[in-house]
């Protein structure tokens, strides 16, 4: 198993920098390989309850450990007197922009104002480069670019041809290759345009801008390197997703099928935020038929598709979601929060996910590439949809999927992610209380 995130396979990651106890890390690798060790610690932890929490895509392994251990912060406080919870985060290889603010991790003015330039900074050409480290060549003439900002067709062309190299797809339409976004097969110049337009809706520039996405291609072309970088980041995402499912259903599911079988008493809780909301989904496609251990799923701006758990889709009545039923898997509710002011959710995601071949075209709205972190789940009949008020006034159904609208407190944060990471609240955690009846 390879290191990850700079610390040798055998390290076990117990309480460092972590306010709660007890507390280990479940490391992964890319391909979905545990650490025996980190798995062995959380074998061994006296509780009655595992709060197991896997963290989204704008992370290394010190910022999850700061998400770990300011969202674990309220549980102890929280929990009835006949629960002895474990705290476990999971470990995964994601990738941070630094450049992409956290609230209450990046201090005020620590981030570079929007659009003020494309450029790699240091941080992120050095996570770059651990995401894909066979590419270094690739990833120097990227950020060459990116700093020239030349006026070319052909540069962007190059550039899209080594964003398609890096995200290890073939340059071929999608209606031939309908599992590729459209972004990494349409043409660069119409794409980079479009993520330039999504970048002003979100923020991220300004819509003034005499040299943004707005000339036309017999004009100057510099105004679109914005979108050229965005191109960029949704290739790490779309590397991201696919390998998010590797983890959860490769590695998490089978590591906590093991745990429960050695510790049949013991109650799982699993908590997931951006991508690692589809790694413990996926986690559930391990879990045994008619298994009760999995007692409940949180799902914090989860980014994969709202029609994931659906039997049937609305647009295609013959196929399913990709997690289709397995709700029935959990012992519990899977409750999805979702907030309108995740700008990342709202308008990236579907841009990134939809089709080629889609009439609406690259920045049409389409339902079918909502996110379940964005508007919560759908087409899963009898799935209530409550506000966050209510949930924790009333508490959530016992089983099923529900969605609760988290944009009351869910609703801080910049340009280009919005609020996708406002996750740190004492409101989200007793959601995860009471989803799990874990309550006084």
């Amino acid at each position: 198993m390879a290191d990850i995130g700079g610390r040798s396979r055998n390290a076990v990651g117990i309480g460092a920098g972590i306010g709660v106890a007890p507390y280990a890390e479940l490391t992964f690798d890319s391909e979905g390989d545990v650490d025996r060790a980190t798995q062995g610690t959380v074998a061994r932890m006296e509780a009655t309850d595992l709060l197991v929490f896997a963290h989204g895509w704008n992370s290394d392994r010190s910022t999850a450990t700061r998400l770990y251990d300011r969202f674990f912060s309220p549980f102890p406080g929280l929990v009835g007197s006949g629960v002895r919870l474990g705290y476990v985060g999971v470990v995964w290889p994601a990738m941070r922009f630094s450049d992409e603010p956290i609230p209450d991790f990046d201090a005020p003015g620590a981030l570079a104002e929007p659009g003020l330039g494309t450029t790699l900074d240091p941080a992120t050409r050095r996570a770059l480069a651990e995401f894909w480290p066979e590419r270094r060549a690739e990833l120097d003439r990227v950020a060459e670019l990116l700093e020239e900002q030349p006026d070319s067709a052909a540069a962007f062309i190059e550039f899209g041809a080594l964003v398609r190299e890096l995200a290890g797809v073939d340059a071929v339409p999608a209606v031939v290759a309908p599992a590729v976004p459209a972004i990494f097969t349409e043409d660069v110049l119409e794409v980079c345009r479009a993520l330039s337009t999504a970048l002003v809706r979100a923020g991220a520039a300004d819509p003034a801008d005499p040299a943004g996405p707005g000339l036309t291609i017999g004009g100057g072309l510099r105004g679109l390197w914005g979108g050229a970088k965005e191109l960029l980041r949704q290739a790490t995402y779309y590397k991201m997703k696919k390998r998010a499912g590797v983890v959860g259903e490769r590695g998490l599911g089978p590591v906590l099928t093991e745990l429960a079988a050695a510790r049949p008493a013991l109650r799982f809780h699993l908590i997931g935020h951006s991508f690692g909301a589809r790694v413990v989904s996926f986690s559930l496609r391990a879990v045994p038929d008619r298994a009760r251990y999995v007692k409940s799923v949180t799902l914090l701006q989860g980014a994969f598709s709202h029609y994931a758990f659906a039997d049937r889709l609305p647009h295609d009545k013959s196929n399913g979601g990709a997690l289709r039923g397995l709700q029935r898997r959990v012992d519990g509710p899977v409750v999805a929060c979702h907030s309108p002011h995740d700008s990342a959710l709202k308008v990236f995601y579907p841009l990134a996910s939809r089709m080629a071949g889609d009439s609406a075209g690259l920045l049409g709205f389409d339902e079918r590439w909502g996110a379940i972190g964005h508007d919560g789940v759908r087409a899963v009949p009898g799935a209530p949809r409550l506000s966050l008020e209510t949930a924790l006034r009333e508490g959530v159904p016992a089983a099923g999927c529900v969605s609760v609208d988290a944009g009351s407190v869910v609703r801080r944060g910049g340009a280009p992610s919005g609020a996708h990471s406002d996750i740190c609240h004492e409101e989200l955690a007793r959601v995860v209380v009471t989803a799990g009846r874990m309550g006084r």
